[in-house]
């Protein structure tokens, strides 16, 4: 999906900032390719179809939401929970696919030792930590935030404001990045400054 140059002065954060913060998948990893590969193996089990545009029209939704919407949607009754088991069993096989975002990915290495960073995900923490592995940047993170720390994830700011805790630093000095509108809701609540890298998408 990112096949632009490096485009760092587009999405480079603007002074004075004492934090940022990271979205992982269509953020800083170019994920959302294969989780549509994943969710369409794990829906193909069950008998069922799912369309291109629908899914990524719901990007940044948490897995169990976004399969209790396709339920709602065509009305199906499919487990969640079991179609979530096996869509992450497919992306682990898929994971050598994942590519970094370059140009997010190298803020994040440009800010390195100079400013706390985080990484704040809808995902699953095991899945996050595998995808931050593939891109080689774990070593960059102070701090890295899933639904697993907090009761609601986005677009609720509950994930980006526990970044900031962690990180000890006050939202209003955070700047995030993000690709989806959940993610830029969640950054709206949580008072910070964002950066919507989906402009990068539009260069190419």
């Amino acid at each position: 999906m990112y096949f632009s140059p490096i485009l760092n002065d587009l999405i480079a954060p603007s002074p004075s900032y004492a934090a940022l913060i990271f979205d992982c998948d269509g953020t800083l990893a170019d994920t959302l390719s294969v989780h549509f590969q994943t969710f369409v193996l794990a829906f193909q089990k069950f008998g069922a179809e799912l369309p291109e545009s629908w899914f990524y029209e719901r990007t940044g939704l948490p897995a169990i939401e976004l399969i209790q919407a396709f339920n709602q949607s065509f009305g199906y009754a499919i487990n969640e929970y079991v179609v979530d088991a096996e869509r992450q069993r497919y992306f682990l096989d898929l994971i050598h696919q994942v590519q970094e975002v370059p140009a997010v990915a190298e803020i994040a290495r440009a800010n390195y030792g100079k400013v706390p960073m985080a990484v704040a995900s809808n995902g699953h923490r095991f899945l996050v930590e595998s995808i931050i592995d593939a891109i080689k940047l774990p070593s960059l993170f102070n701090t890295l935030v899933t639904l697993a720390d907090v009761s609601v994830g986005k677009p609720a700011p509950d994930l980006f404001l526990l970044a900031a805790k962690r990180m000890g630093v006050a939202p209003e000095d955070c700047i995030v990045y993000e690709d989806s509108d959940s993610g830029l809701e969640a950054d709206r609540r949580a008072r910070m400054r964002w950066i919507d890298v989906r402009i990068l998408r539009q260069t190419v």
